[in-house]
């Protein structure tokens, strides 16, 4: 794609057009971590988008109207996405109900969480929460830093750690996991504790880039991580994922995004390609799975 669109776009392969990609794709890729553990556990949550907006919107009604300090504001935006996540996980665990059908109403509940929060109007927070869309690195922001280091941190938990390896026996095989002595119910909840937790790091991430919280924020933005992890090559059946993939599966969407935009492509057709894109990369990923299970 980088070739396809630097041949078609004078502006396309540039230092500037990567340096824009890699600080516009944060909140998207540390969305993407937390997304991968609950596929691969054959979860969903659909309410990361509402987490985002919510988490963005507590950390700039504190600061703003409530004389928190910037830290404190965090915190609370961090664990109010946490909550979010633990209460779905808690729920979807109890009542054995779908984790699609609970994130689905927790999507909605935590949306409207967010309009009462910032009474339906955005927050303009300024430059006290702008440290983190700040460059670090040259140009690249400090953001992107934090991103790559929880790709790296999630890919050794999941490989290296007994807390991954359950993570990936529950998706294959819940039943023989607790014959096993490994009770799935705690470590599904911390899944998607975990998912919640980085949903409103994304949240944070997005309010310093715009110095601003929006409650309409990450709108449509869960079906994008979903996607992104599933180019990456984890399976939506549970058992089967990586990280790192998961983060090649985000600049995949945000290398087409960004090229789509520079040749001039209508919404409309962004959208078909986008979603045409993302049903070959899942055909060929299922072909080469039933290749080497072959």
């Amino acid at each position: 794609m980088v070739a396809l669109f630097g041949t078609l776009s004078d502006y396309f392969f540039s230092t500037e057009t990567f340096i824009a990609i890699v600080n516009e794709i944060p909140a998207l890729a540390v969305m993407a971590v937390g997304m991968t553990f609950v596929l691969i556990v054959a979860g969903i949550d659909l309410s990361v988008g509402s987490v985002l907006a919510l988490s963005a919107a507590l950390c700039a009604t504190a600061i703003l109207q409530w004389g928190w300090s910037v830290p404190a504001a965090s915190l609370l935006g961090l664990g109010a996405g946490m909550l979010a996540g633990t209460i779905l996980g808690s729920v979807s665990v109890a009542f054995r109900l779908p984790s699609f059908i609970v994130s689905l109403g927790m999507l909605e509940v935590v949306r409207g969480g967010a309009y009462l929060v910032t009474d339906s109007r955005t927050q303009y927070v300024g430059e006290r929460i702008s440290w983190l869309a700040q460059p670090w690195l040259g140009n690249v922001s400090a953001a992107f830093v934090i991103a790559v280091a929880l790709v790296i941190v999630g890919q050794l938990v999941l490989s290296r750690t007994v807390f991954g390896r359950s993570v990936v026996g529950i998706g294959t095989n819940e039943e023989a996991m607790r014959l096993a002595g490994v009770d799935p119910r705690p470590i599904r909840i911390a899944v998607f504790a975990l998912t919640g937790l980085l949903a409103g790091l994304a949240g944070l991430m997005q309010a310093a880039r715009l110095e601003a919280a929006d409650p309409n924020a990450g709108q449509g933005i869960e079906l994008r991580v979903i996607a992104a992890v599933v180019i990456g090559g984890t399976s939506l059946m549970g058992g089967r994922g990586s990280v790192v993939t998961t983060f090649f599966g985000v600049l995949i969407i945000a290398v087409l995004e960004a090229g789509l935009a520079q040749v001039g492509a209508s919404e409309p057709s962004k959208r078909v390609v986008t979603g045409c894109v993302i049903v070959a990369a899942v055909i060929v990923d299922t072909l080469r799975q039933r290749r080497r299970g072959g």
